[in-house]
C-alpha cells in the first residue's frame, strides 16, 4: 500500500497589525498548527513561530514588548496558544465588526463601480456576513443599490425569469451571467476587430475593459 502523502501547507503572510487582515492571519495560523501539530513539541513553539511573521508596524511593536517582558522577568508573558489568540483579538481584531460593515452597507464605498460581478460580490457578501443581515429583502435591496446601473437596469427589466426581491441568489446569479455575457461580447467584438484591422493597428489594441460594461 502506497503511502499517503500530505499536502504541502503554506505559511502564513507577513503580518504587520492592520485590524483588516487580524481574522484572516489568525485562522491562517491555527490552520497551519492544526496541520501539522506534529512540528511543535509546545504551546511556546507555536507562539514564538507565529511571531515570526510580524512584520513591521503595530505587529513588531507588539512582539518586540513581549520580548521586553520576558527579558524583565524572565518568564514569557503569553504562555499558552490559546492565551495568544486572545491577546492577539484584543489588539488586532477590528473593535466594532458589525458596525463597521453596517456603517459600510449605507455608504456607497461598497458599490460595484469598475469591478467585475465576481470582485463585488465577494465584498458585498462579507459586508452582509459581519453585518448579520439575513432578511432576503434586505439583502436584493442592498445588493442591487451597490449594482452598476446597466446591469441593475438590465435585471430588472428581464420579461423571463426575473428574480423576485426575496431572492437574493437569484439576484446574484443574474447579475453573473449578464456580466459575464458582457465580456463575452467585449472580448468577440476586439476579436473581430484585430481581425479586420491590418496587423500593426491590431497589436497596437487594448484588451476590452471590463469598466466599460454596463
Amino acid at each position: 500500500m502506497a503511502r499517503r502523502t500530505r499536502p504541502k501547507l503554506s505559511c502564513p503572510p507577513d503580518f504587520s497589525g492592520e485590524h483588516h487582515n487580524g481574522h484572516a492571519f489568525l485562522n491562517s495560523c491555527s490552520l497551519y498548527i492544526c496541520l501539522a501539530l506534529e512540528q511543535f513539541h509546545n504551546e511556546q513553539e507555536k507562539i514564538l513561530w507565529a511571531l515570526m511573521f510580524f512584520k513591521g508596524s503595530r505587529a513588531a511593536k507588539w512582539s518586540k514588548n513581549m520580548f521586553c517582558q520576558k527579558a524583565d522577568t524572565g518568564v514569557f508573558p503569553i504562555q499558552t496558544w490559546g492565551d495568544f489568540e486572545q491577546q492577539f483579538q484584543v489588539y488586532f481584531f477590528p473593535v466594532n465588526v458589525e458596525a463597521d460593515a453596517i456603517n459600510a452597507l449605507e455608504e456607497a464605498s461598497y458599490h460595484q463601480g469598475g469591478r467585475i460581478v465576481n470582485d463585488y460580490l465577494d465584498n458585498f457578501q462579507a459586508l452582509v456576513s459581519d453585518a448579520d443581515y439575513m432578511d432576503p429583502q434586505t439583502l436584493v435591496v442592498k445588493f442591487q443599490q451597490g449594482l452598476r446601473l446597466g446591469i441593475q437596469n438590465q435585471i430588472a427589466t428581464m420579461l423571463y425569469r426575473q428574480p423576485a426581491d426575496t431572492d437574493p441568489n437569484a439576484w446574484y446569479r443574474a447579475a453573473w451571467r449578464i456580466d459575464q455575457a458582457c465580456l463575452a461580447n467585449e472580448a468577440f467584438q476586439l476579436s473581430s476587430l484585430c481581425r479586420a484591422l491590418p496587423l500593426p493597428h491590431c497589436l497596437r489594441l487594448s484588451p476590452p475593459d471590463p469598466h466599460l460594461c454596463p
